[in-house]
């Protein structure tokens, strides 16, 4: 009788052991954005995020490749960290990479969301002279033209909304900033039913896109990044 008892414990304790060995830790991951500089003229990985493993599987690179950055910000991680949590962070920096000039530029929320806005209202505009050329062109169905008319408004509503973003930037208004911010989603949204709800498609998608992108972008930074 005892020695089953002895056999049992030596099955327990080797049943025990199996499961401790067999049982793995979670594997751990490793996030790194950086930024690469060329000094060539063709396009760089410019804005990467590498994820690792750390029993070194590599995983797919989550951001595009990004134009050349200027010498006078690249490096700066102050760019990188804010445009890494919008949810379109290589266009974040894309944007406004046109706008930088060759003095030094220290990246910080207030500054970004400025150049950001900037970018945002010259392809608002661009979108409203495309739509006005259309709307004058006798060819374009008069669904379309009504649709674009819709858009128009919501163009030049945005203009205004950004207008009133930056008065209230610099009146350190932040609830003004994210509830300017948050009416260009309805803004870009009415253009966008308008033809989702004629069933015709909108010859300014492409535009309507981008400003959509960069309406999200702007109001992540806005809100979540801007503090007085």
């Amino acid at each position: 009788m005892g020695m089953n008892h002895l056999i049992l414990a030596l099955v327990s304790l080797s049943c025990l052991f199996s499961f401790s060995t067999s049982t793995s830790t979670p594997p751990s991951y490793s996030y790194h954005y950086s930024f690469s500089h060329s000094s060539s003229s063709a396009p760089s990985a410019a804005f990467n995020v590498h994820f690792s493993k750390s029993s070194g599987t590599r995983m797919d690179q989550t951001f595009n490749k990004l134009p050349t950055l200027p010498t006078n910000i690249n490096g700066d991680p102050g760019l990188q960290q804010i445009c890494k949590d919008t949810d379109h962070p290589v266009e974040c920096i894309s944007n406004i990479v046109p706008f930088l000039g060759h003095s030094k530029f220290v990246a910080e929320p207030v500054s970004v969301l400025k150049l950001e806005i900037q970018a945002m209202d010259n392809k608002v505009k661009e979108a409203i002279d495309k739509a006005t050329k259309l709307m004058q062109d006798h060819s374009t169905q008069k669904m379309t033209a009504s649709c674009l008319e819709t858009c128009l408004d919501s163009y030049k509503s945005i203009l205004d909304s950004d207008k009133r973003v930056l008065d209230a930037l610099s009146l350190h208004d932040v609830y003004q900033v994210s509830m300017e911010l948050s009416s260009n989603i309805e803004n870009v949204q009415t253009c966008e039913d308008a033809f989702l709800e004629a069933n015709i498609k909108s010859p300014n998608i492409q535009m309507d896109s981008a400003i959509r992108k960069m309406i999200s972008n702007t109001l992540a930074i806005g809100v979540d990044k801007v503090h007085f």
